[in-house]
């Protein structure tokens, strides 16, 4: 079992930064797997980025990349993602979520098994 505890978001004006963490407790770093992903109101959630915890690899949507990037911090099981050059499209509740497979990164929220309760990001134009 993985709990999962998002923080860091807020409010900011576009072009500025943001960078929010997920704090994990329970489980093992073998083939753990860490996204995050974002939802407006009446969409799907949209995948942002993820990242390998053992070896860090990283992948991320197009409209992200570039410009956010995700890490991850072994000693404090924390997974943060840092966002640069924010757009009001940024907008959205971001979620940080966990699964373990050995197979390469996963982009599906379905393929996640653990959820945090998200927090909001709003950026104003």
């Amino acid at each position: 079992q993985v709990q999962l505890v998002e923080s860091g978001g807020g409010l900011v004006q576009a072009g500025d930064s943001l960078r929010l963490s997920c704090t994990a407790s329970g489980g093992a770093f073998m083939n753990r797997r860490m996204g995050w992903f974002r939802q407006t109101l009446g969409r799907e959630r949209q995948f942002v980025a993820v990242i390998s915890w053992t070896s860090g690899t990283t992948y991320y949507s197009d409209s992200v990349k570039g410009r956010f990037t995700i890490s991850r911090d072994n000693a404090k099981n924390t997974v943060d993602l840092q966002m640069n050059s924010l757009r009001p499209e940024d907008t959205a509740i971001y979620y940080c979520a966990a699964t373990y497979t050995t197979l390469a990164l996963p982009t599906s929220q379905s393929d996640y098994r653990y959820w945090g309760q998200g927090t909001q990001v709003t950026v104003s134009s």
